[in-house]
């Protein structure tokens, strides 16, 4: 019974305290609304004797009227400031909502034929508000059309009807210089006054508005007086404070139009829901759910605009509603972190994938290299990356620039010199040149082509040893500048048969076929007794003996020397004859000392020098380049010349393998025949002219080609 008793006495006590404070809370609200909406005295200045809201003088309570419509007593009457003019107000129409106000100068300057003293004119005012803002002026032109009336300043008389004297005699007006030629000049409508109406020699001063005067008939003929113009100014403009009563009786950014004047009745625009002012219960639930939207996207737009151009010009002046600075916050601070966020992660996992991708494909590299070394029963010794460095004295001394990577000068520790090649590029097609060179010259012995002494495979270090080759490559030798001694004919036709022997001996002296695929001068080296030595096999390939044909996905070679069938696929397969092509390219170039393509020849017949080489065959005419050669040296370069032109004829089935071209070149000159025409591809015939000097030759296709024989089987 007594928990009973201590329980209710609890309740009550509670039930008490809880009344109390809500009695305290209602007798504050009560006192802060009776504060909030203390009544406002009607306030008088002048002649105007009904300042009410939304007006309000500056000695009135804070609470009373709108500070937008804050009106400064002077002795002359009430004065409002718009656009930073000030207006002294005439009259207060609070039926019609409209005000009417003169420019302050037709009271204060007495003494003058009064000249405005502030700029006014339509588009000083918004009427065409759009949703984004009503409501943002004060005041609106009412009516919409009235009379303009600009000032000017000339230094001559003005003879035009529509420029009306001003008298200013009395005027002492700081800042103007007067000269007695002040005119007006009225636009009774928009556009109808130009700029081509102003007469040469005047200066704009002042425009200003004026209520229309239905008894003045104005045009632009001119027929008032200026006495006329100067009551239409005294008579001041009406502008009306519509946007408030529009934002008081329907909404902040709905507008309205008065249907009463006596009553004050508006109507209210039911389709014109603002989307920033939502509290409204004049919106329909649908237009507030598409005006938050509309809110929230228009504001992370001019936020993320801001970010981006630096700019808070459109901030400045925020709106202050939650929807729409909320949107603001978005665009301006949340959304280009998670943008700069997502580039970020977007750029460290394109990075991640890259290093990746990289290392995966760098392993696989090194990985096959280790397994070709592993399954390869190879003579040449393996060095390790530090004998190298010893080797080569810290990569001191450049040799040259291959396709793959640089080549240095090095020494053994037993004394012979050596060439090392660094493949500083071999990941580029997974680590296979380097498989070629160690699979290919690797396994073969032989005079005529570099020996491998070694390699090197540490990490993504790769590096080939061979036997130093003191006089460098042909090139320079067949192509001489100027401090290099030229070879003789019979030195070249050596050099010539060296090198023949040796491609002989990859197409059919092992095991495999080997197919070097880059035959060219720059790949050709020379001992100190010149023999020539075949090198640089990044782009070989092995293949049975027995394969005539060989199967290749893509063109591999240099240009200038590559045979025709790597690219044109109808006029035979890809076999050991694309080397022979090389070769005959090669040997061409020996023979006449010149690059075979010559855009810059005295003659156009000898741009193509294998085509002038066969023209001079054909006509049994003296070869030009051959001076100062003796008869021997002569013969050995027809030969070369003869054997170059079998060896580069379009079709592979037409050419002679390396072991017949050894034989012909081992041969006598006269045992050779002419072979046909050498062309550049397909179907292709050549016409010339009686005068092959005359630099006049013609192409054109054919169905067929000119087909010649010879002695010589041109397979083994």
């Amino acid at each position: 019974m007594m928990k009973i008793q201590a329980s209710y006495s609890c309740s009550s006590y509670l039930h008490k305290l809880v009344s109390t404070f809500v009695s305290i809370l209602l007798l504050f609200h009560q006192h802060s609304l009776a504060k909030h909406h203390q009544p406002c005295p009607i306030s008088t200045c002048g002649k105007i004797h009904n300042i009410t809201y939304p007006f309000r003088l500056k000695t009135d309570p804070n609470h009373c009227g709108d500070s937008r419509y804050e009106l400064d007593c002077k002795k002359d009457g009430p004065l409002l400031t718009m656009f930073t003019g000030k207006y002294y107000v005439q009259h207060i129409d609070y039926k019609r909502n409209k005000i009417l106000l003169s420019d302050a100068g037709a009271v204060e300057d007495a003494n003058c034929s009064f000249i405005p003293r502030y700029f006014l004119y339509d588009r000083s005012f918004n009427n065409i508000l759009n949703e984004d803002e009503f409501g943002s002026q004060p005041f609106i032109l009412d009516p919409t059309d009235p009379t303009r009336i600009a000032y000017y300043n000339c230094l001559n008389p003005i003879e035009d009807p529509r420029y009306v004297k001003v008298d200013t005699s009395r005027c002492n007006k700081p800042g103007y210089k007067w000269n007695n030629n002040v005119y007006a000049v009225l636009e009774p409508s928009l556009y109808e006054y130009h700029v081509r109406d102003i007469k040469v020699g005047c200066d704009f001063m002042v425009a200003t508005l004026a209520k229309p005067r239905g008894n003045l008939e104005i045009s632009m003929e001119g027929n008032f007086s200026y006495g006329e113009i100067h009551g239409m100014v005294i008579g001041g403009v009406e502008v009306s404070w519509l946007p408030l009563i529009c934002e008081d009786r329907c909404g902040k950014g709905i507008s309205c139009k008065v249907v009463d004047e006596d009553s004050g009745e508006v109507e209210c625009d039911k389709h014109f829901c603002h989307y920033a002012y939502q509290t409204t219960d004049k919106c329909e639930l649908q237009q507030q759910i598409f005006g938050y939207t509309r809110a929230y996207l228009r504001g992370i737009f001019i936020g993320f605009r801001s970010r981006i151009t630096f700019s808070t010009r459109q901030l400045d002046n925020p709106v202050g509603l939650q929807y729409f600075d909320g949107g603001i916050f978005i665009g301006r601070n949340v959304l280009p972190i998670f943008l700069a966020a997502r580039f970020l992660f977007g750029v460290v996992l394109l990075l991640v994938l890259f290093i990746y991708k990289w290392r995966r494909r760098h392993l696989s590299m090194y990985h096959n290299i280790e397994n070709f070394l592993l399954e390869s029963n190879l003579n040449p010794i393996r060095y390790e990356y530090k004998e190298i460095k010893k080797m080569t004295g810290g990569l001191r001394v450049k040799l040259g620039q291959g396709g793959f990577g640089a080549v240095y000068k090095g020494k053994l520790r037993s004394g012979p010199d050596v060439a090392i090649k660094m493949l500083t590029k071999s990941n580029v097609n997974n680590g296979q040149d380097f498989i070629n060179e160690v699979a290919t010259i690797g396994r073969i012995h032989h005079v005529n082509v570099v020996r491998l002494v070694g390699y090197c495979v540490e990490g993504k270090k790769s590096a080939l040893v061979y036997e130093f080759m003191p006089n460098g490559s042909l090139d320079k030798y067949i192509f001489p500048k100027e401090g290099t001694d030229p070879l003789s004919y019979e030195k070249i036709y050596e050099i010539s048969l060296g090198i023949a022997r040796g491609i002989a001996y990859l197409h059919q002296g092992c095991d495999m076929q080997i197919l070097h695929f880059d035959i060219k001068p720059h790949n050709i080296l020379l001992d100190e007794d010149f023999v020539p030595k075949v090198s640089d096999f990044g782009l070989a390939k092995l293949y049975p003996v027995n394969d005539s044909i060989v199967p290749l996905t893509a063109a591999r070679g240099t240009l200038g020397y590559m045979a025709p069938e790597l690219f044109y696929k109808n006029i035979g397969g890809v076999s050991y004859k694309a080397d022979v092509y090389s070769f005959g390219m090669l040997l061409m170039e020996m023979a006449g000392k010149r690059k075979n393509s010559n855009p810059h020849a005295e003659h156009s017949s000898q741009h193509y020098f294998p085509f002038w080489i066969y023209d001079q065959f054909k006509e049994e005419k003296d070869i030009e380049i051959m001076k100062d050669v003796s008869e021997e040296g002569i013969n050995v370069a027809k030969k070369m010349f003869m054997v170059a032109l079998w060896c580069i004829q379009l079709k592979p089935s037409d050419r002679p393998s390396m072991n017949k071209v050894v034989e012909m070149l081992e041969g006598k000159t006269e045992n050779l025949e002419l072979p046909p025409r050498p062309s550049f591809y397909p179907n292709e015939t050549y016409r010339n002219h009686d005068d092959i000097n005359s630099d006049h030759t013609s192409w054109s296709d054919s169905s067929s080609t000119s087909q010649a024989t010879t002695n010589y089987s041109l397979d083994n």
